[in-house]
């Protein structure tokens, strides 16, 4: 009897144990999330704060700021001459700059994820773009763009070909300063072939039993293998694409016409140029909440693409 009741009271015992060290764990978990926390709210919802309460003034910057409300907002959709072009610009070259960095990205890798000679040279060679100063990288692209004696033009003269005006003509500007976003994506192709080192090899062995062909062990092993990769990648080029503002400064000044005057721009123009900070704030507010929605639009539907290893699509 007392060995009975001695295992009781012992059972009894461990879930009040676990409790006390489960507690414990949250505790610390929590006080080590501290830090984290501050970093968040510092830099990243109070300066968000911080612009919308500037949105709602009209403020240069070298006087007291005075409130007026949504105006700049106002303005902004009925008077300004600009959003229009601008906001059309962002999307075009978002869409042009995200869509060819994620295939580039993806195809690079899954070369360099082979064994070749040189492999680790080549991994160096891909992603050294992404590290170098903008401002060298555009400006060295501009000769390569140059109308009369650039690389490229004189490639199309060799073949027969007119000469076009990249970055001086508004049907080509936007797709050429998307080309250069697309040479830079070396950070894509780094966590891409990570990914893919990932994906089991078992998988591939077992798809070659059953006679896969390459297509079918790329579309049914390998893509649903980095389903996660390739969700990271694409909220990461998404995010930095939109907020594209090193081109317009360095290569057209927003040129020719309005055809690259994107959002960033935009609001480099409105607050250092013409010192309207306030207005200025009404811009990079719109700015948030497009790069929000597009983003919540992405979270909402990845849950029908992203393949988890269990088997279940989450």
């Amino acid at each position: 009897m007392e060995t009975t009741k001695l295992g009781m009271e012992t059972v009894k015992k461990i879930p009040k144990q676990r409790f006390r060290r489960f507690s414990s764990e949250e505790r610390v978990a929590y006080i080590c999330l501290i830090p984290a926390f501050l970093g968040l709210a510092f830099l990243t919802y109070l300066p968000l704060l911080g612009v919308l309460g500037i949105s709602m003034t009209n403020w240069s910057g070298l006087t007291s700021p005075e409130f007026i409300g949504f105006s700049n907002y106002i303005k902004l959709f009925t008077t300004d001459p600009y959003i229009k072009d601008s906001i059309i610009a962002t999307l075009y070259f978002s869409f042009l700059s995200v869509i060819g960095s994620m295939i580039y990205s993806l195809f690079i890798a899954i070369l360099l994820n082979r064994k070749i000679p040189a492999r680790g040279f080549f991994r160096a060679v891909f992603y050294v773009p992404y590290v170098l100063p903008a401002v060298a990288i555009y400006v060295g692209w501009s000769w390569l763009y140059e109308a009369n004696f650039g690389f490229f033009n004189y490639l199309l003269s060799e073949i027969g070909m007119d000469k076009i005006l990249f970055i001086a003509d508004s049907r080509y500007v936007v797709p050429s300063l998307s080309l250069i976003a697309v040479w830079l994506s070396g950070n894509l192709i780094v966590i891409f072939l990570a990914g893919l080192q990932n994906v089991p090899g078992i998988y591939y062995e077992a798809a070659e039993i059953d006679g896969a062909n390459g297509w079918q062990r790329f579309w049914h092993i390998t893509l649903p293998g980095i389903s996660p990769i390739i969700f990271y990648n694409l909220l990461l080029s998404l995010i930095a694409n939109f907020q594209v503002v090193t081109p317009s400064l360095v290569l057209t000044n927003g040129g020719p016409g309005n055809a690259s005057r994107f959002m960033t721009y935009l609001m480099y123009d409105q607050a250092f140029v013409n010192n309207k900070l306030g207005y200025a704030g009404a811009t990079t507010f719109i700015i948030f909440i497009i790069i929000a929605l597009f983003t919540a639009v992405l979270f909402k539907t990845s849950n029908r693409w992203i393949f988890q290893e269990g088997g279940d699509d989450k």
